[in-house]
């Protein structure tokens, strides 16, 4: 089973976060457009994953929400025809929600780090540590938090759910939203 150890983190300054993961990265940045259909599911989340160059997957995953970096354990399979996938799913199990994205793509190393402009979200930033079978999730973890170091992502940008959650919360409700690791803050607070 595949798995990696993930961080996410809310990201105040996009251009300068990009900047530094570019000048880490083992390569130049791709750019990718991708709306993520959700569904009901009784065990972790199931989304059906649209790009816009046309690849299209379904990705089942599970992973706790919690601070910090955290094991995900995820299955993937290429989806030829999306539209009808997202029909038959939507039938069985219902639509959750969609998330919409604009993702800059870097690697460094084995690590995925991912610059998200999310649609009603706003600026993000994740960490996916791809494991290979003989690694720990302590080992992804400590490379977790040494590439953490080096974009200067502080432990209190960290956010505990996915997007499809926080997007479900109620925008007037600052309880909901920190139950998902994100703070509110008053218009002008730059604290």
């Amino acid at each position: 089973m595949p798995r990696n150890v993930e961080i996410k983190a809310r990201v105040s300054d996009l251009e300068t976060l990009k900047q530094t993961a570019g000048r880490l990265a083992d390569g130049e940045p791709t750019v990718i457009v991708q709306k993520d259909t959700f569904f009901n599911v009784p065990n972790g989340r199931l989304k059906l994953r649209e790009k816009g160059c046309g690849q299209n997957l379904l990705i089942q995953y599970t992973r706790p929400d919690q601070d910090g970096p955290k094991l995900s354990d995820y299955y993937i399979a290429e989806v030829q025809d999306a539209d009808s996938m997202k029909k038959v799913l939507s039938q069985s199990l219902g639509i959750k929600g969609e998330v919409h994205k604009t993702r800059v793509l870097l690697m460094i190393g084995q690590t995925r780090v991912h610059l998200d402009d999310v649609k009603g979200l706003g600026h993000f930033m994740e960490l996916e540590v791809v494991l290979r079978d003989e690694q720990t999730t302590e080992e992804g973890q400590q490379i977790a938090e040494n590439i953490m170091g080096q974009l200067d992502i502080k432990a209190e940008d960290l956010i505990t759910g996915a997007y499809m959650d926080m997007l479900g919360a109620p925008k007037d409700s600052a309880t909901k939203m920190e139950d998902y690791g994100v703070r509110l803050r008053p218009v002008g607070d730059d604290s």
